[in-house]
């Protein structure tokens, strides 16, 4: 038998994705794409170009930390319920180069009521770990992204 409680939510997950990503200003500026999304998880992709590098020839760390909040505004909508950000912490780790996609990975650690804790990792494509970030999310109490 099909769970359909995982199944309606997965929906409702990409509905607000697709949502968001529609009007998402920045995202599209910054060439990024919403790789994969799920219930308090999200993956986020963007290629590292000319104009994101650094006098030192490597990604500006603001820009990988920019992809990192949006995998962390994606994973904590995902269940529908408006969120936004009330601090986060970021640990360079490693450089980024032109022409490199980096990976933004998003997994919730603690959800309550109002405020959660969400961790990404931020990897290159040799799956080396360039960034870790830790966000704390605030919930806007009875406001959707999507109608349902």
């Amino acid at each position: 038998m099909k769970d359909h409680s995982y199944s309606d939510a997965q929906h409702l997950a990409e509905r607000v994705r697709d949502t968001m990503f529609a009007t998402d200003k920045a995202a599209h500026a910054l060439g990024m794409e919403i790789s994969a999304v799920s219930p308090g998880h999200a993956s986020v992709t963007m290629t590292v170009r000319e104009d994101m590098l650094n006098g030192f020839g490597i990604c500006q760390g603001g820009l990988i930390a920019t992809l990192a909040d949006m995998a962390f505004a994606y994973a904590c909508n995902s269940y529908n319920e408006m969120t936004v950000a009330s601090g986060f912490e970021v640990d360079l780790l490693g450089p980024a180069r032109a022409g490199e996609q980096l990976t933004a990975s998003a997994r919730v650690v603690s959800q309550g009521a109002r405020m959660g804790i969400y961790d990404i990792d931020v990897t290159n494509p040799s799956g080396e770990r360039i960034a870790v970030f830790r966000g704390r999310s605030y919930r806007l109490k009875g406001k959707q992204v999507v109608a349902i």
